[in-house]
């Protein structure tokens, strides 16, 4: 392996409207339980433990339909493009 060469990283990402809707619908989930949603969804983000996603508005299993790579580039993007 070459230390000295950077790697090429590419998520398939089909799905962006997709995936900022289920963002949107986490975070709304989680605001109204009272929860701080930036910090449940970079818990659920780094651990892949979806324990810090609230079943309300069943967003757990919505954020799970999404890889978490895909998650990060979104958001990634999205910060980039303000």
């Amino acid at each position: 392996m070459d230390l000295d060469s950077t790697m090429f990283f590419r998520a398939e990402n089909n799905n962006e409207n997709a995936i900022q809707e289920i963002l949107k619908t986490v975070y709304e989930a989680l605001m109204e339980k009272g929860y701080d949603p930036i910090n449940q969804i970079a818990g659920y983000i780094i651990s892949g433990d979806p324990a810090y996603i609230t079943s309300h508005k069943n967003a757990r299993n919505l954020i799970r339909k999404m890889e978490r790579d895909e998650l990060v580039e979104e958001l990634v993007r999205s910060y980039l493009n303000k």
